[in-house]
């Protein structure tokens, strides 16, 4: 499976701009262990590289931590502060892959590298492709589905005091539509 080309319908190489607008960088974590609590990060950016082989493409993203929101202005500034992202400290969480592996013809686990908090660790991205199309302008676009699950503890996330009300593993759902920049 090292050229998925001719079994990706309409695949297009070239380079992506992530379309902040049209994108969703959301996550939910349990509270108390019964209900789960929703966000969503309002500010972020990243290029995406589909290369001519697929397994070879590549993805880089930043993320601006202090635009977290969870549609509750107490919690967001509760979740801002030192006890969970540390915006001040930490204004910025990144990711970078480091690899591409099948699993079906629109499928694929995205291996990279997470930095949050000042740690990074490795993470696995499950990602769908959902396709390539044409804009309104007549531009190439493109579209992305991915989700994984971290641990917060791995990242140094303790949640302070509040901690143990707030589950250790989070869920993390990328909707993602791109643009071409460059073929």
């Amino acid at each position: 499976m090292s050229s998925q080309t001719a079994v990706i319908d309409g695949y297009v190489a070239g380079t992506w701009t992530i379309d902040t607008v049209h994108s969703d960088v959301s996550f939910y974590v349990r509270h108390l262990g019964v209900s789960k609590v929703r966000g969503h990060f309002a500010t972020f950016e990243g290029t995406i590289v589909t290369a001519e082989d697929p397994l070879e493409s590549t993805v880089n993203a930043v993320i601006k931590t202090a635009s977290v929101s969870t549609n509750n202005e107490t919690r967001d500034g509760h979740v801002r502060s030192a006890d969970f992202l540390d915006v001040e400290n930490f204004p910025e969480m990144t990711f970078t892959s480091t690899g591409v592996r099948p699993q079906t013809s629109e499928l694929f686990e995205v291996d990279g590298e997470l930095t949050l908090h000042g740690v990074t660790k490795p993470v696995t991205l499950t990602l769908e492709l959902n396709g390539f199309g044409k804009g309104f302008d007549g531009n190439a676009v493109a579209g992305f589905s991915a989700a994984t699950e971290i641990s917060r503890g791995d990242f140094g996330v303790t949640g302070g005091a509040a901690g143990a009300a707030v589950s250790d593993k989070i869920k993390i759902a990328l909707e993602i539509e791109a643009g071409i920049t460059q073929a």
